[in-house]
């Protein structure tokens, strides 16, 4: 592949390995609340996709909980006060909300010694120009990242998922975000239902001809889990999914569609293993790795 992983991109940077923690904003979404919907897109967990995010408790806490689950993986030589890592805020709209407390919120996750990055998940329609001139002032402190999710340019896609929102949005988001110097990493999903090889890659195309362009991407595999509404559809009426050869032939001819210096955050996911209905290769994670190495990182 051309392209970069960020984890190389990130130890050339700061010196080290620098470690994700999965936080709670204790935001929830138009999508839910019933400003636009009320069941949120159809692949979408109970959780939000932060299963794996700390408890919504004062921020302080929230980091030492995560940093408890990654602090083993790190060299134990490496001295606490060169520890590093980026404060993920991922499940649900982290940008929807009372402008004041996610400003308190976020100034106070930023400004940790230990946090190196701050990253936010959020939705294209969910930044007013309060939130935008707010990341602009956390950019002038340390790196931000805003994760839109896109997950496929096709609105008839867009609609069966129930996303809530037209492409031209995405694009009005992705120029603000890029006025403000803020690096956006854009979210997509191969394999939602209804849509052909050819369709996943045109996402790609659409991607690659954007200007301003985003920055990184994050590739995923539709993960369908019980609990949500695309996981109760293929119960009733399966759907092709695809085997992880064909998806990692998928992310190969993806990549070869992408700018070279759009910086790959993600291959595939990793969903919570108890609410798994399909893919089931997506839970041995070991095998993906290997398969993704002989096909795709090459």
């Amino acid at each position: 592949m051309r392209q970069k992983m960020i984890s190389d991109v990130l130890k050339a940077k700061f010196g080290t390995k620098i470690y994700k923690l999965s936080l709670s904003s204790g935001c929830t979404c138009p999508n839910r609340d019933g400003t636009i919907g009320t069941g949120g897109c159809t692949f979408c967990s109970e959780g939000g996709s932060g299963e794996f995010a700390a408890p919504v408790l004062p921020v302080g806490e929230q980091i030492r909980i995560a940093r408890s689950r990654v602090d083993a993986k790190m060299p134990a030589s490496l001295p606490e006060d060169e520890r590093k890592y980026i404060a993920y805020f991922q499940s649900f709209t982290n940008t929807y909300g009372d402008p004041a407390r996610l400003r308190d919120l976020y100034l106070e996750t930023i400004r940790r010694p230990e946090i190196a990055i701050l990253s936010i998940g959020t939705r294209p329609d969910c930044l007013p120009s309060e939130i935008l001139d707010l990341l602009e002032e956390l950019q002038a402190i340390k790196p931000v990242w805003v994760e839109l999710g896109l997950q496929t340019m096709h609105e008839k896609t867009a609609a069966a998922i129930h996303r809530g929102y037209p492409l031209p949005v995405f694009e009005q988001a992705l120029r603000e975000l890029k006025k403000r110097n803020i690096t956006v990493i854009v979210h997509t999903i191969l394999g939602l239902p209804g849509e052909s090889r050819e369709d996943m890659l045109d996402t790609m195309r659409y991607l690659a001809a954007l200007a301003p362009c985003a920055d990184g991407i994050k590739l995923q595999q539709l993960q369908i889990l019980k609990g949500t509404m695309i996981g109760e559809e293929y119960l009733k009426e399966p759907f092709p999914v695809m085997t992880l050869e064909e998806y990692c032939e998928l992310v190969k001819d993806c990549l070869e569609l992408l700018p070279e210096d759009m910086v790959v955050h993600r291959l595939t996911g990793d969903g919570p293993k108890a609410l798994l209905i399909e893919p089931a290769w997506s839970a041995d994670k070991k095998r993906v790795l290997n398969t993704m190495r002989r096909i795709v990182l090459q």
